[in-house]
Formats: structure tokens, sequence, C-alpha cells
């Protein structure tokens, strides 16, 4: 495993992930996400994500995308600036965190779907007492989320400063595996989007689910 090394000046960070999500995302595999709250530090470093992009990208729509049928309050972080979180809540009970991408204005972001926790191992298994294994901890979104301590009140919150801090790996990841997104149901969700980027092999990548259609109601993440 390298060792994550954030650039000096987080304004060069913040411009690399200005760039093309689906891009940026494989970049973002071995990277260390930390959030130092008043319980403690904990650190994840990244092992699988999602990329999502957003209504303005006509050759490629993504109807996966929170952002597919416009801007909303809900939705207003995915539009930048970069670096910033994006925290959503899900099915009345979960939160998932992103990290926006793109230039401002242009919505996109990469999903935090798995990690491993290197940095505040038991604080992380009190706020997941269900957890079985270490590696349990912080794989899947929702348990990222909550090993991070993560909530919508952190939606729109600056990635790149305190309390939090990203820092990417010196050496990009080498072998990186790509397929369909998770729990995407329609076009979204198919091998014409193969968006999900993961470290194959590693024990904290979450097992892949196709989505069970509804065509009844529209599906996003």
């Amino acid at each position: 495993m390298t060792v994550p090394s954030s650039p000096a000046d987080p304004d060069l960070l913040r411009e690399l992930l200005s760039g093309d999500a689906r891009r940026i995302a494989p970049k973002l595999l071995g990277s260390v996400l930390s959030h130092n709250s008043h319980e403690g530090t904990v650190a994840v470093r990244i092992t699988e994500v999602e990329a999502y992009m957003g209504p303005g990208d006509s050759l490629h729509p993504d109807p996966g995308s929170h952002t597919f049928r416009g801007p909303t309050a809900r939705n207003a972080p995915m539009f930048g600036p970069a670096g910033h979180l994006y925290v959503y809540f899900t099915y009345g009970m979960h939160y998932c965190a992103n990290i926006v991408c793109g230039p401002a204005g242009i919505a996109s972001a990469v999903l935090l779907r798995a990690g491993q926790v290197v940095e505040g191992l038991h604080l992380a298994g009190v706020r997941r007492p269900t957890s079985k294994s270490v590696a349990d901890l912080a794989s899947g979104p929702a348990r990222l989320a909550t090993a991070l301590a993560l909530t919508t009140a952190d939606s729109g919150r600056d990635a790149l400063s305190e309390p939090f801090d990203l820092r990417l790996p010196e050496t990009p990841a080498l072998d990186v595996s790509s397929g369909p997104r998770v729990g995407v149901s329609g076009a979204g969700g198919s091998e014409d989007y193969p968006w999900r980027f993961w470290l194959p092999g590693d024990p904290t990548v979450s097992r892949y689910k196709a989505a069970k259609p509804r065509p009844a109601k529209f599906q996003s993440r």
C-alpha cells in the first residue's frame, strides 16, 4: 500500500478534482479521507467508488444521477465547487458520501462506496457496532459514511480543509477493475455505464448486486 500524500497547495488538489468524474474516480482509489470530530479522528482508505455525471452531459446523460432532472436544494453541492462533500440520506436510514468533481456549475461527483479504516479503528467500531470484522467497518457506502460520522449536515462542506483531509496516493493504483454501478436500475446501471471502479482482491470492496427494476417509478441512486 502506497503512502497517501496531498499536494502542498490544496488548490492544486482542487484543480485535479475539477476534471471529469469518470477519470477522477479511479484516481481516488487508494486515497485517504479523514474526519476529525469531537470524538476523535477516523481515516478511511478508499477502495471502491462510482462516478455520477450531471444533466449537462448531453452526449452521455446519466439517468442514475441525482442531478438528472436538474438542480434542487438537495443536490446543489453536486454543482460545485470541486473537493466539497455531497452527502445524502437514503431509504430513510442511511447516509452516503460523495466527493464533488468537475468545474463549478457542472454537476458531477464520485460516490465513496467502500474503504479500509486505517486510523481510529476503535471509534469506527463504536459507530459500527454490528460489524463482524475490521474489513466490514466501511465496506459499503452507508457503512463508510457511518464510520466517518458523515451526515447531511456535512453536505457542501470542504473535504480539503479542517476538520476533513483528503490525501491522494503518491502512485495511482495500477490494477483497477470497472463495471456497472450498484443499485442503479435501468440504463444508468447497465454495461453502458461501467463507472464503478474498485481495487480487485481488496476484502473491503462491497459485493455487486444489480438493482431490481421498478418500471412504475423512476430510479436513481
